[in-house]
């Protein structure tokens, strides 16, 4: 028998926000800058969830050190936010279910590969009240996902076991990473579909968090992972 949850982790982009069309706009303007010829579709397959240095180091097809990927992501991730911002919106329901969540006595963390700046800007356009218990970033020195630390760190901040986490993530990398974590999830389908998202550990598929809150997901927790 699993045991009750204790918390909920989500991933942030395409789980919180609705962000990935600009996100892969923002590459499609970067490598343009750098003279890249790329299938921008190919690189988001192959870089969605790992951290900002991963995603540099897969583009440019050589080690980067600290500093030169530094300046790389603070330049594309510029393009995303001046891109984002005036369309900024959370996926459909979002803030209202973890509210809730968070009322019910869930503690509530946030594991994402996005750095320090992509998380304030999402914080700050959000306004989430209350905020999450505990946030882990890209920019923290963990590996990306699809390894499990980013979402075993965050249930490590919020004082969760991992067995009684659910992660929400849109990103095929990322379902991998929940179960790599010992984690249930749900699949959020922004920006995959619900065969890409798909795992036996995954326990709810949805286009977003009205579904939850329509079908009392949270009242009926316990039963969906005992």
């Amino acid at each position: 028998m699993s045991m009750r949850t204790q918390a909920l982790i989500f991933d942030m982009d395409g789980t919180m926000i609705d962000s990935m069309a600009y996100h892969a706009q923002s590459w499609v303007t970067f490598v343009q800058r750098h003279g890249i010829v790329i299938d921008v579709d190919d690189l988001l397959r192959r870089t969605t969830g790992r951290t900002g240095a991963e995603c540099m180091e897969v583009l440019f097809g050589r080690p980067i050190d600290k500093q030169e990927a530094w300046e790389l992501i603070h330049e594309k991730e510029q393009i995303y936010r001046d891109l984002f911002e005036p369309a900024f919106a959370e996926v459909r329901g979002f803030k209202r279910f973890c509210a809730q969540a968070h009322a019910s006595g869930l503690r509530i963390g946030v594991g994402t590969a996005g750095d320090k700046h992509n998380i304030a800007f999402a914080m700050r356009h959000l306004q989430m009240d209350p905020l999450p218990h505990a946030i882990v970033g890209g920019d923290e020195g963990l590996p990306g996902k699809p390894e499990p630390a980013i979402f075993l760190e965050a249930a490590r901040r919020i004082g969760a076991d991992p067995q009684a986490c659910i992660v929400f993530e849109d990103a095929p990398f990322g379902i991998e990473a929940a179960r790599r974590a010992g984690m249930k999830a749900v699949a959020v389908c922004t920006s995959h579909s619900a065969g890409q998202l798909a795992g036996d550990h995954v326990i709810a598929t949805i286009r977003h968090y009205e579904e939850l809150i329509d079908n009392q997901f949270l009242e009926t927790l316990h039963a969906r992972t005992t």
